[in-house]
């Protein structure tokens, strides 16, 4: 019997009932339930586990009282409520928001659990069990909660107009047929037997064996997954790296897909523009980021365009929702033993709209801690842009000339 038909039921039954017919009721609908049977009446009725018990302890003594001893309405022990008028009332301020905001708050600093909030009851006068506190709470509309993100923190006051600049260039790009690609490094992944969080379908009673703690394994390390996404042809290149996340291994990364994947399908083009987050190996404060631009141009005789997102507003690039998110639902609940299947599971990465991913293992070191000197900046061909050249600029080849149109 479920909880809502056992409430259905008690709903019928309660206005034929005396206290004490009440009381035998719930105790047998309780001992005929078996395990848990108390708790479910008691969820279902209101009536008190106490008196739950009770009732079973006389049905299972046998003792009969007199038919006609019926405690009068009204009769019995006062709810805790009625004798203590200010208990509801201390108790909100307790749990309050406003008040849980207040540096004089008791429980300003510590978990509101029932215990800690019947133990701050008990300290002000009252006689609170958590027992009580709990049912207080629920009968007050309160239950637990965890964090939501949902505050992105304040707004630079260029965003909108940022944004609006971005999705120009990338339509600009892809009119004249030149590749705009979105990249981004993935969260680092542990690797070797580690629980991956998600689920999938085994033989029943079989789960997947994993480690218990999340320690790394030294001799495994740690994968960095760096991921380029074509915006024009839904298509992704992911580096798996075994290093650092640093500027020269994100370059490497774009390379590696030009290589791969955009210099067969943009022959011909002249330019390539980059959207990328504000932080990272690839901020547009990394200088470099901007010297491993300079090389890639030189290399390609790419004038390179980067484009780059307001800080706070990472979960807008493309990437994100174009790319990672199906890689994370395709890996979901398995293990990422090792590289050879981290990189099998984002190649197999694929969804009903035709997204295509490649991947490779980058075995390169990329040490931390390189230095760009000034004259190597003077080096670059470095134009910025009109529109916050601090985060909109463009790296020319260094055989082009410097003296270009500003964008």
């Amino acid at each position: 019997m479920d909880e809502k038909t056992l409430q259905a039921k008690f709903g019928a039954l309660a206005p034929e009932l005396t206290e004490r017919s009440r009381r035998l009721w719930a105790a047998a609908e309780a001992r005929s339930l078996g395990r848990g049977g108390i708790a479910l009446v008691e969820r279902a009725t209101g009536i008190s586990r106490s008196t739950i018990v009770r009732g079973i302890q006389e049905l299972g003594s046998g003792q009969r009282l007199d038919p006609g001893r019926t405690r009068r309405p009204g009769g019995g022990r006062k709810l805790a409520v009625e004798k203590d008028e200010s208990l509801v009332g201390d108790l909100e301020e307790l749990v309050e928001p406003t008040a849980s905001g207040d540096p004089e708050s008791p429980l300003r600093w510590t978990s509101k659990s029932v215990r800690r909030l019947s133990a701050e009851l008990v300290a002000s006068g009252h006689t609170a069990s958590h027992r009580l506190v709990a049912k207080l709470l629920g009968d007050g509309g309160y239950s637990l909660q965890a964090n939501r993100k949902t505050r992105e923190g304040p707004s630079h006051p260029d965003r909108d107009a940022q944004f609006r600049y971005i999705n120009d260039l990338v339509r600009r790009h892809q009119k004249k047929g030149q590749p705009a690609i979105s990249v981004d490094t993935k969260k680092k992944e542990l690797v070797g037997d580690f629980k991956n969080p998600g689920r999938e379908w085994r033989p029943k009673g079989s789960p997947e064996s994993v480690r218990v703690h999340d320690f790394i394994i030294p001799e495994q390390g740690k994968a960095i997954p760096y991921g380029v996404y074509d915006l024009n042809r839904n298509e992704g290149w992911v580096s798996v790296g075994i290093d650092h996340d640093t500027a020269s291994f994100a370059v490497n990364a774009i390379r590696r897909w030009w290589k791969v994947m955009g210099q067969p399908r943009y022959r011909g083009a002249t330019s390539l523009l980059i959207t990328a987050d504000a932080g990272g190996s690839n901020g547009p404060r990394v200088r470099l980021w901007k010297w491993e631009l300079q090389r890639f141009a030189n290399r390609t005789g790419l004038s390179v365009t980067a484009c780059h997102f307001p800080p706070g507003t990472s979960k807008w690039n493309k990437i994100e929702h174009r790319l990672f998110s199906y890689i994370a639902t395709n890996w979901r609940g398995k293990p990422l033993a090792n590289l050879a299947a981290i990189v099998s599971l984002i190649g197999s990465t694929t969804t009903k709209s035709g997204l295509r991913v490649r991947t490779d293992i980058d075995h390169s070191r990329y040490p931390k801690g390189a230095v760009v000197t000034d004259e190597q900046m003077a080096r670059i061909n470095l134009q910025t842009h009109r529109f916050h050249g601090d985060w909109n600029y463009t790296v020319h080849p260094a055989a082009s000339p410097r003296n270009r149109p500003v964008i």
